[in-house]
């Protein structure tokens, strides 16, 4: 019987989550479309990335409220009005860039092209003038540019999402930007006990809720002078930061079932 009633309640949760996804961010679209023909280029990224921040705000706002996750990021709060840098999160789900901006008006993303052709999400990525990840000598030229300007890059060193516990090997320019821009690298420590929105799980697959996200601050390094070496320490520092991770299960899980299918 209660697992009867969890489900009579879990699941309206659940689709109703996605549908005002869907809702709050086409509705930016219409808003994005024509301010990204009309508007001259800075004002047009100025208002798209306080419009992520917004948007992004009412959506986690709404997944509070509907008790389909419980989110602890107060701590990126200290970021705000603060210097230009890059913050390097671990990356396992897929709603990991989307927390972070809502605490933050000035962050330019660096995203996927299939992201910023996206029908929910484009229109909003491509007004913020988020930077494409390909090719990478114009995302690194982009980048540093955006950091002079005094933007903050939000840049996931993984790459993709984590498939491997507690991080995927890095590869990242992280410590390249760093060292052309001369600005610091703020790590961004990601922990979820759900694989939801995880490499591998469709979005319409209903996972257990609510769902825990948290995520705190890390170490945050000087501009390097030695790249590779900051790339190897930085690897380094989540592995050991995130050893215990909740996310550190269900990956194992993860692994282990592919593994067992694929003999």
């Amino acid at each position: 019987m209660r697992r009867i009633l969890k489900l009579a309640v879990d699941v309206p949760k659940f689709w109703l989550s996605l549908v005002l996804f869907a809702v709050i961010g086409l509705s930016w679209s219409v808003v994005a479309i024509p301010a990204f023909l009309l508007l001259p280029r800075q004002m047009g990224a100025r208002l798209g990335r306080r419009g992520f921040m917004c948007v992004g705000a009412l959506y986690a706002g709404c997944l509070r409220l509907l008790g389909a996750y419980r989110l602890d990021l107060s701590e990126l709060d200290s970021l705000k009005g603060g210097p230009a840098m890059i913050l390097t999160p671990n990356h396992p789900s897929m709603i990991d860039a989307v927390l972070v901006v809502t605490r933050h008006p000035r962050i330019v993303c660096v995203m996927k092209s299939q992201i910023m052709n996206n029908i929910v999400l484009g229109a909003g990525a491509r007004l913020a003038r988020y930077i494409r990840n390909q090719p990478p000598r114009r995302m690194v030229l982009d980048a540093v540019a955006e950091l002079q300007r005094g933007e903050s890059l939000l840049l996931f060193p993984e790459g993709t999402r984590t498939t491997i516990p507690p991080v995927n090997p890095f590869n990242t320019s992280a410590g390249l930007i760093a060292k052309r821009a001369k600005v610091a690298v703020q790590t961004l420590l990601v922990e979820t006990d759900s694989p939801y929105l995880g490499k591998g799980w469709s979005p319409f697959r209903r996972p257990v809720m609510p769902i825990l996200f948290r995520i705190r601050l890390g170490r945050r390094f000087d501009p390097p002078e030695d790249v590779r070496a900051f790339d190897v320490a930085l690897e380094a520092y989540f592995r050991s930061e995130l050893a215990n991770a909740m996310q550190n299960e269900w990956l194992d899980a993860r692994r282990a079932s592919q593994a067992h299918a694929d003999t």
